[in-house]
């Protein structure tokens, strides 16, 4: 069994299941120091309840997807590439606003959660609700980004993703059981800013997928009613993607190791167009420019730039 389809899930599911988890873990903190131990049943409920919803939203997106495969109607083939698509935008654009959002929001996320569990407090008998939402909706956030991800990334078979998201989510929360419970120290800037790389370029990756989709939805649209051919290039070996970059089929197979483990880490397709090319490096340019300013790089490479022209 190849399981490197249960990696980008994993990995997914570690950077979110971690946030979610610093979260719980100042939450339950701010509880036990201010002597409310009692809503820790609460604390606990918000977990659960966050994650049955994450997991009924991926079942019912699931579902839409299985039954427009199992449809017979004419043009359900092309509904269902075009709500594939469609999911893999809206990964794109959620988890790409959370890697930048994240980081530059995760010097106040303590604040803001001890303001919040302060509020909540403050309403006496509310307080029980107050920290259920909070939770819940920390939790559910997270677990929803990661859902559409699998929906967007995954239709040929469930299993290894949720294997993925499993072992992601069971290590996220060891790790905030290890922060806060234990007492043991984890460089959490350093984790994040890793993390947001791999995250990065699998999101890239989804960027080249949904290109895909989208080309395969106007093809087989083409195909059912000649007038929308107008919407392909002539003389294209794709209908939206422009020319072929390359064919590495028989030299690094998409579907075979090593060439599985870079299609799910990092976006490689044995077979590249050109738009897929563009829009891929635009990406990693765009928003993973965004990322590495909100991180101080170039401002640090600008210091170190001047400090040698200054020797």
């Amino acid at each position: 069994m190849d399981f490197s389809a249960a990696l980008p899930t994993f990995l997914v599911t570690l950077r979110e299941g971690f946030e979610a988890a610093l979260v719980v873990g100042i939450v339950g903190a701010c509880l036990k120091k201010a002597q409310q131990t009692r809503l820790y049943p609460w604390v606990f409920g918000g977990v659960l309840a966050g994650i049955a919803a994450s997991v009924l939203v991926g079942l019912g997106l699931g579902g839409i997807l299985q039954r427009l495969a199992a449809s017979n109607a004419l043009y359900a083939p092309v509904f269902k590439e075009f709500l594939e698509a469609g999911f893999g935008i809206f990964a794109i654009a959620m988890l790409s606003w959370m890697l930048i959002w994240m980081t530059q929001q995760a010097k106040f996320l303590k604040t803001e959660v001890e303001g919040a569990i302060a509020q909540a407090l403050e309403k006496g008998q509310g307080a029980a609700w107050g920290v259920f939402a909070l939770i819940f909706i920390a939790v559910a956030r997270e677990g929803f980004e990661t859902v559409v991800f699998i929906v967007a990334k995954f239709q040929d078979g469930w299993l290894l993703p949720s294997i993925g998201a499993i072992a992601g989510l069971t290590l996220a929360t060891a790790m905030g059981v290890l922060l806060f419970v234990l007492g043991i120290k984890i460089n959490i800037r350093l984790f994040f800013q890793v993390m947001g790389i791999f995250l990065l370029l699998i999101v890239g990756g989804l960027v080249v997928g949904v290109l895909k989709h989208l080309d395969g939805a106007i093809a087989l649209l083409a195909q059912l009613n000649p007038q929308y051919a107008k919407f392909c290039l002539p003389n294209s070996p794709s209908c939206i993607l422009g020319s072929q970059v390359w064919n590495l089929a028989q030299i690094l197979p998409d579907k075979e190791f090593p060439g599985i483990v870079l299609k799910a880490l990092f976006g490689y397709r044995q077979q590249l167009f050109l738009v897929q090319a563009i829009a891929y490096l635009g990406f990693l340019m765009g928003v993973g420019g965004v990322y590495l300013q909100s991180l101080g790089v170039f401002s640090r490479l600008g210091n170190l730039k001047r400090s040698e022209a200054s020797q």
